[in-house]
């Protein structure tokens, strides 16, 4: 199982922890205000969620980055290259506190994003549903809920793809980051938000 470092603690970051510990999953949590910060979260989650610092998160095989849009870039300010490693992008271009739409100059918001982490392999996911759905029971419908992903590099999305089935979700590749991180972008794209189910 390779593993997973979490940058931002919000509520998708937690969402996303919360889901692993359910599955016996480890990984490392981390913010910008260190770990001591995060000592209640993770006992509240789970033995299978760490505290760590930026730089731990970062340096595992899988990193999943949840980020209040604007602060993003400070966010992975001076980290290093990533050598080849799987970036998780779930964050949507949204400016905080005014809640407005980020300028993206014709952008899709991943593409903006890859440039921020250097060397990654960078695959868009766990960004369009709501948290409360994201920890929910994949299967409270009767099918498997669906996850979209997308990405540039084919080895990366299906390792991703394999993660969101051991999760108990149905995934989906949307494409390309161009392609698919438009579709499931927020705001602008047509998938967020959307509970879709698969039957059989």
């Amino acid at each position: 199982m390779p593993s997973i470092g979490i940058i931002g603690a919000g509520q998708i970051g937690q969402a996303f922890a919360t889901v692993l510990a359910r599955h016996g999953i480890a990984a490392t949590l981390a913010n910008s205000r260190g770990p001591a910060s995060l000592q209640q979260i993770v006992a509240a989650i789970g033995p299978a969620i760490a505290a760590g610092t930026r730089e731990e998160a970062a340096s595992k095989d899988i990193v999943l980055v949840a980020v209040n849009w604007s602060k993003l870039p400070a966010a992975l300010a001076g980290l290093p290259d990533f050598g080849g490693r799987i970036v998780l992008d779930a964050n949507n271009p949204i400016e905080m506190p005014l809640f407005k739409p980020a300028e993206l100059y014709g952008r899709a918001s991943s593409e903006v994003f890859a440039d921020l982490v250097p060397g990654a392999r960078v695959v868009n996911a766990f960004n369009h549903l709501p948290p409360s759905l994201l920890t929910g029971d994949p299967q409270a419908e009767g099918g498997r809920r669906v996850l979209f992903y997308s990405g540039d590099d084919a080895n990366a999305k299906a390792e991703v793809g394999t993660l969101i089935g051991q999760l108990g979700f149905f995934g989906i590749d949307l494409g390309s980051l161009a392609v698919g991180g438009r579709l499931v972008q927020f705001p602008g794209g047509p998938l967020p938000a959307l509970n879709l189910v698969r039957f059989g």
